[in-house]
């Protein structure tokens, strides 16, 4: 391939939709860096790995000689917008959108290179708008065109409101892209419609149209379900290198493959196809695709130390190979008469509750450094130091303190 579609061929690596590819083609052959927005709402203050698609594509631009501009939603936080859940997102106060903002920015620096990256805030311009101004960028779209939209569509189908202040938010994002004058814009597939509206009022102004560039929407751990903080389904960026490893090591093999194609920056697609050759045929063992996917990001998010000593935590826990103080402590404070274990095990995180606790260990499920035990009764006193396990792969390494 040649340098243009070695470029076409990295951009496309785990997309979507490339509206219009054509038009990507003819902007690269400028032979000028091209501006590429992605735009994130802080609406929670934490970045986990399905965030980090739109950011590993951002790198990958990045990585090819282009400027990318990391918009920060201020304003729009403040709007609102609807989700896929045919509800209204809540609109966050100022002082909210601002906290969370400013961890947005310590975060996006694990995965964008910071002297290529341009961080702005939509506040900026729309900040700057009077009602006038807003009422006439309003005027550029009807009410027929914004119910072209699926979840708005949905709802004013079902008798269910839609709030005046949500129609302006498409509007809103789109002339983000006016302001800056991207060359090309990501978001996921459910932001295609807002997107879009970028190329259209870029049109408008006078501008040349966005490319728009829609990547999937990654699926948590559960396998089924967009990853989501609220379904606890997520790895966040900024856990510990063993959570990054063990919650990685427990995702299904099929989805092993799609996390490598949006998330992987070390192996190739060939390589991907390669390994999934070697799966099929028994010559490699999907754990080990797994531990290699785990390193990768466990090094990208803290270090390659890091990420070594989560791996050998794991195989000193799971296949009784080295030394479990490579684990973490995770320090619990209990009171001076201690804890039975139900409620140990729950406070380490490994069950929800006390009976799910109940259940595992009548199911002979639950170990203490590697020794099955059963004894609902037994208290843990302050001192104790140990690995908790339940099953082959939820572990944690404790460390009981007096209240």
């Amino acid at each position: 391939m040649n340098e243009l579609e070695q470029a076409l061929a990295t951009i496309a690596r785990g997309a979507d939709e490339i509206i219009k590819q054509e038009e990507l083609a003819a902007r690269l052959k400028l032979g000028r860096p091209l501006r590429i927005k992605a735009g994130f709402d802080p609406t929670a203050p934490d970045l986990h790995l399905g965030h980090t698609v739109l950011l590993n594509k951002m790198r990958q631009f990045q990585d090819l000689g282009h400027q990318v501009i990391f918009l920060i939603g201020d304003f729009t936080g403040m709007i609102g917008d609807p989700t896929g859940k045919n509800v209204t997102r809540k609109p966050l106060s100022r002082e909210d959108v601002l906290a969370n903002a400013e961890t947005y920015a310590e975060q996006v620096y694990k995965v964008l290179d910071k002297e290529r990256t341009e961080l702005r805030f939509n506040s900026e311009w729309f900040g700057q708008m009077t009602a006038a101004d807003m009422i006439k960028l309003a005027a550029q779209h009807t009410v027929a065109r914004m119910l072209e939209r699926d979840d708005f569509s949905k709802r004013f189908a079902g008798q269910q409101p839609i709030a005046i202040h949500e129609f302006l938010y498409p509007l809103v994002q789109g002339y983000d892209s006016v302001a800056l004058k991207c060359d090309v814009e990501l978001g996921g597939t459910d932001q295609k419609f807002n997107l879009l509206m970028g190329r259209a009022l870029q049109e408008h102004h006078g501008q040349p149209p966005q490319i728009v560039l829609t990547m999937p929407l990654l699926e948590g751990l559960d396998g089924v379900n967009k990853m989501s903080k609220s379904l606890g389904n997520y790895i966040g960026i900024n856990e510990p290198a063993i959570d990054i490893v063990t919650k990685t090591l427990k995702i299904g093999d099929d989805l092993m493959w799609r996390w490598f194609e949006l998330l992987s920056f070390e192996t190739s697609m060939d390589d991907i196809a390669r390994m999934k050759q070697e799966v099929a045929s028994g010559v490699l063992n999907p754990r080990d695709a797994k531990i290699k996917l785990a390193r990768e990001l466990a090094t990208r998010f803290h270090d390659a130390a890091a990420a070594e000593q989560a791996i050998a935590g794991w195989h000193a826990v799971v296949r009784g190979e080295g030394d479990t103080s490579l684990l973490p402590l995770n320090e619990i404070v209990v009171p001076a008469e201690g804890l039975r274990l139900p409620a140990l095990l729950t406070a380490a995180g490994l069950t929800p509750s006390n009976a799910e606790a109940n259940r595992k260990l009548k199911e002979r499920a639950v170990r203490i450094d590697a020794e099955v035990v059963e004894d609902a009764q037994r208290v843990f006193s302050p001192g104790f130091e140990g690995v908790l396990q339940i099953g082959k792969r939820n572990f944690a390494r404790v460390l009981l303190k007096q209240a």
